[in-house]
């Protein structure tokens, strides 16, 4: 399936579906997405060999701001691998000081079937400060080339702006630090870290967010290739998006 089809299939299948939360009771709400996207890109890296993936979740939330939920993803990461999804399970607290003051905290655990050796779990916290993001995930047991755990951080700064016909765009800059070599060059060079960044235009038409990324990161093709297995994962590309949240 090639990007075009399915985000046209995207658009009929989420068009019908109403736009609001599902209230459980005083205290409780499910939150829910379903969307795709024309390349699943994590921290600038396409999980899915440059293909469309379809992506879902659920997320039960509480009135004190604690939350639970789950999120999964088709991936591919080829190489005679098996596994084919991605599964997220996360809980965590989201206070909220004021409208445009908040703090998220949680926990996250990645899980892939027929793969368990890419398994790993993850700590975060976001800060939102007047539209400005500032986030940290740290994980101690990320696998790394030899198949053993590592201690991995993920910081980024982002940025949200309305601009105007209801257009939104998102900004990130982020920084993944592994701690053992992992990006050989090809001149035999490696280093621990790789900086990447994603410009994002979003807007809500009938009842689904529509969105458009740019996303780049600044490894090279040998340094791609050394960690990922391909060169052409971690270059510069556009996603086209389509999201609904019911």
């Amino acid at each position: 399936m090639n990007a075009f089809s399915a985000l046209t299939l995207a658009a009929l299948a989420l068009a019908p579906l109403t736009s609001q939360a599902l209230t459980l009771n005083d205290d409780f709400s499910l939150d829910m997405t379903l969307g795709v996207v024309s390349d699943y890109r994590t921290r600038g890296i396409s999980q899915t060999l440059g293909d469309p993936a379809v992506q879902g979740g659920a997320t039960l939330l509480h009135s004190s701001g604690l939350y639970i939920g789950a999120w999964t993803s088709n991936v591919d990461f080829g190489g005679g691998f098996d596994t084919r999804q991605e599964l997220e399970y996360y809980a965590g607290y989201y206070w909220q000081a004021t409208d445009a003051i908040s703090l998220d905290l949680g926990y996250i655990k990645y899980d892939y079937p027929k793969n368990s050796e890419f398994n790993l779990s993850e700590i975060y916290a976001v800060l939102d400060l007047y539209g400005v993001k500032l986030g940290a995930s740290y994980s101690k047991d990320t696998p790394n080339f030899f198949g053993e755990d590592q201690d991995t951080l993920y910081t980024y700064l982002g940025y949200t702006i309305d601009l105007p016909a209801e257009v939104g765009l998102d900004l990130r800059f982020g920084r993944n630090d592994v701690n053992d070599p992992a990006f050989w060059s090809a001149s035999g060079d490696n280093r621990e870290s790789y900086y990447e960044w994603e410009a994002k235009l979003t807007r809500d038409f009938v009842g689904v967010t529509w969105g458009l990324s740019y996303v780049d990161t600044d490894l090279s093709k040998s340094e791609c290739s050394s960690w990922y297995g391909y060169d052409d994962l971690c270059s510069a590309t556009v996603v086209a998006s389509a999201t609904k949240t019911f």
